[in-house]
Formats: C-alpha cells, sequence, structure tokens
C-alpha cells in the first residue's frame, strides 16, 4: 500500500482519497494497484453501503494516468481501465466529490461512479487528441453511455475544455457547489443514500447498468426484483411507512 492512495471507513460509508495532490493526484502504476486493493476490500465488505472518491488538495481532483510512467513504458497498458472498470461494477453506489480541476483518465475515473459533485471554478477537459493518443474502447465506451455520442466526440475528438457551469450543464456533473460546501454536501448525499434500503438500491443500480449498455438479463433482473419483494428491509419499509417513523435497514 501507498500513502498516496488512503482508504477509510466511517459507518456505513467508505472513502478513497487520491493524496499525492503535489502531481496532481495522477496516477501511475503503484497508485492502480492500491486502488484495485482499496475496491476489493470494499467489495466484500457488507458495512459499506456508499463510496466516495475524492482528491486531497485544492488544485486537481485528478490528472489522469501518469504521463511520465506511460512514455516510459512503466505502466500496464490495460491497468488504468482495470481499475475503472472495477469502481464502476462495484455493486454498491459511489460518488465522487472533484475537489478541483479534472483532466484525462480523471474524467473517466469520475464518470465510473454513479454520482458526482463539483466545485464551482473548475475545469475539465481529456488532452488525449492533443498529444497524440487514442483513448482506449472500454474508456470510450464509458464516456457513450454516460454523456452520449455527441459529447463524447466534444471531449475526446475535439479535446475541448468545459467549465464547471458547462460540466454540470452536459449532465457530468450532478451538483455543483461553492468549495466549503464540499465535504458537507458530499456527506450529506452518502448518508441519504446509505440510510436507502441496501438490496433495492443495489438491485436497481445494477439493473440500471444493464439498461445502459443494452444488455439486460431478463432472468437475472427477476431475481433481484424477487429477492427485495421477500427482504426483512421491505417489510421494515412497509412498517415504517404504517408507524410514521424513519425506516432501519439492515440489508437483508
Amino acid at each position: 500500500m501507498t500513502d498516496t492512495i488512503l482508504y477509510s471507513r466511517s459507518g456505513h460509508i467508505g472513502r478513497l482519497v487520491l493524496n499525492n495532490p503535489e502531481k496532481h493526484n495522477s496516477l501511475g502504476q503503484e497508485q492502480l494497484e492500491a486502488i484495485q486493493l482499496c475496491l476489493a476490500e470494499v467489495a466484500v465488505d457488507r458495512e459499506v453501503r456508499v463510496l466516495i472518491v475524492t482528491g486531497a488538495g485544492e488544485k486537481t481532483f485528478c490528472a489522469g494516468a501518469s504521463l511520465a510512467q506511460l512514455g516510459a513504458g512503466e505502466m500496464s497498458d490495460d491497468s488504468f481501465q482495470i481499475t475503472t472498470g472495477q469502481l464502476a461494477n462495484l455493486a454498491i453506489p459511489t460518488i465522487c466529490a472533484l475537489n478541483g480541476n479534472v483532466f484525462g483518465g480523471g474524467v473517466e475515473l469520475a464518470l465510473s461512479c454513479d454520482f458526482r459533485i463539483g466545485l464551482d471554478g473548475t475545469r475539465m477537459r481529456v488532452p488525449a487528441a492533443a498529444i497524440g493518443l487514442c483513448y482506449p474502447l472500454s474508456g470510450i465506451n464509458r464516456f457513450v453511455e454516460c454523456l452520449g455520442v455527441n459529447l463524447a466526440k466534444r471531449i475526446l475528438v475535439a479535446s475541448e475544455e468545459f467549465d464547471a457551469q458547462a460540466m454540470l450543464e452536459i449532465g457530468f456533473l450532478d451538483h455543483l457547489v461553492l468549495r466549503p460546501q464540499l465535504e458537507q454536501s458530499t456527506d450529506d448525499l452518502a448518508q441519504h443514500i446509505a440510510d436507502l434500503a441496501p438490496l433495492a438500491v443495489q438491485a436497481m443500480k445494477k439493473i440500471l447498468h444493464q439498461v445502459a449498455s443494452a444488455s439486460v438479463n431478463v432472468e437475472e433482473v427477476g431475481a433481484l426484483t424477487q429477492r427485495c419483494w421477500e427482504s426483512e428491509d421491505l417489510q421494515e419499509g412497509f412498517a415504517a411507512q404504517r408507524e410514521k417513523r424513519q425506516p432501519l435497514f439492515k440489508g437483508g
């Protein structure tokens, strides 16, 4: 493990921090492997219901893959894509709190999360075309699934730069806040989701991903839906409605 990637859990909320602000939280092979280990830990921890991904410092959330390591051949070609795929495929909801500008693969990292909260005054750009790189297929697919072909062309082919308001308008950001509000807004959203019924939340996330990729497994969807119908959480939800109280879901 490296101190440039930090992971902690408080209650049902996990927090993964890119902790290398001097290098704009860029990700080399060491950092990618550390993130993969953290995500593997999150995947098997039944106590974690929401994961927050953010960066240290006030300038940059993530500048993407380390160009120095890429140029020197010191990074596995598919390591970045393995990491973003692992993040996107987590069963639990994920929130990206963008503490600053976001560039290159950092944009894909943010898109691999389910929700994104950004800061007023920040910028986004993927400069692959400006330096001669063709973005990998799995990454292009993520841009298209999340934002559509036309926006993917503006981001990747035209290497267009977006300010914070434009990031909100195109749907890259779900919420736009001032810097003093970022941590509280992120924590509030995370706690709100963590208080919902975990089985239902995770079932709907999985189904939505299948719908977005046009690969719906009808039998699996039926099983997920049936499990929710038969769950103790559903009975708790009904009881809480009758008794006019907040439900206490246990994920079973």
